[in-house]
């Protein structure tokens, strides 16, 4: 259980900004901080990690104080189990994708935990392979897996994926997943893209001007509550869960997600990012693939 109660002045282009972040985050729990640049996601990150120190607050992992204003307390970023992944890579390109990923690894654990990495990243057959030679994509699970190689109580991602197309972003994101799904760090996402929160996410924050202005589930915050009974919208299918012998389709609409009914029939021409419309018939949603 991570529970972080901070507060930081921030001073931004507009003036000044207190962030105040209260949270209660989950073991293995996937959370995510959603709102525009400059509202302090990407500080909270580093207040998480020990870049950055808060104005006053308390930051505890699994019982253990990490920082803590009234006891002074400040662990270094070296004692805090944080594995973190940056927009940019921040990866040694004068070693390779094996040493990229053990190097901050004890000598003795070093061999074992790299193969291991290396084999559930998909990066065996680059393990010798200097960083510029890489992919973005390839680039990225080289920095999920030096993030995780030290197994950390939590995995912070600052915009991992954005720099990446939507193909190759998809992919990634289903080998996160599965990366989170075998180690199980609290992970807490930065991102911008209301699509990949939707698909990643337990729990997301929505934060403007500082404050957290929503939290819940994806669906809880994003799905508009108030649809017409008379429209068409075009979006893009986010999610699909199945729902006894029905499927709920997620489309992400503007800045709303919709929630759809589908049939089994209907199920097989859909997959997430998608490209459809949504029309009433009879006050019922119906969705057609777009072309």
């Amino acid at each position: 259980m991570i529970r972080l109660d901070v507060k930081k002045q921030l001073h931004t282009a507009d003036g000044h900004m207190d962030l105040v972040f209260q949270a209660h985050i989950g073991q293995a729990e996937f959370a995510t901080l959603f709102g525009p640049s400059g509202v302090g996601k990407t500080t909270l990150l580093r207040m998480i990690a020990g870049l950055l120190e808060p104005d006053e607050g308390l930051i505890q992992v699994e019982g253990i104080t990490w920082y803590d204003s009234k006891a002074k307390i400040n662990l270094s970023p070296r004692r805090r189990s944080v594995g973190m992944v940056f927009q940019d890579y921040a990866l040694f390109p004068n070693l390779t994708v094996a040493e990229n990923i053990g190097v901050a690894l004890p000598r003795s654990q070093r061999a074992a935990a790299v193969a291991e990495l290396l084999e559930v990243a998909g990066l065996r057959e680059l393990a010798n392979r200097k960083i510029d030679r890489l992919s973005g994509g390839q680039r990225q699970r080289v920095g999920l897996a030096r993030a995780l190689a030290r197994r950390p109580s939590i995995l912070l991602l600052d915009e991992p994926l954005s720099a990446l197309d939507l193909t190759m972003r998809l992919k990634l994101q289903e080998e996160l997943l599965a990366l989170h799904r075998r180690y199980q760090p609290a992970t807490v996402l930065v991102s911008h893209d209301l699509s990949e929160v939707f698909r990643l996410s337990h729990t997301v924050y929505v934060l403007d001007r500082g404050k957290v202005i929503r939290s819940g589930t994806p669906s809880q915050v994003f799905t508009a509550s108030q649809t017409s009974n008379k429209f068409r919208f075009t979006g893009e299918v986010v999610h699909i869960e199945p729902s006894g012998l029905i499927f709920v389709v997620h489309i992400l609409v503007g800045n709303d997600v919709v929630q759809v009914i589908a049939t089994e029939q209907e199920r097989t021409a859909l997959n997430v990012g998608t490209r459809v419309m949504i029309a009433s018939k009879a006050f019922n949603p119906l969705i057609m693939v777009m072309e």
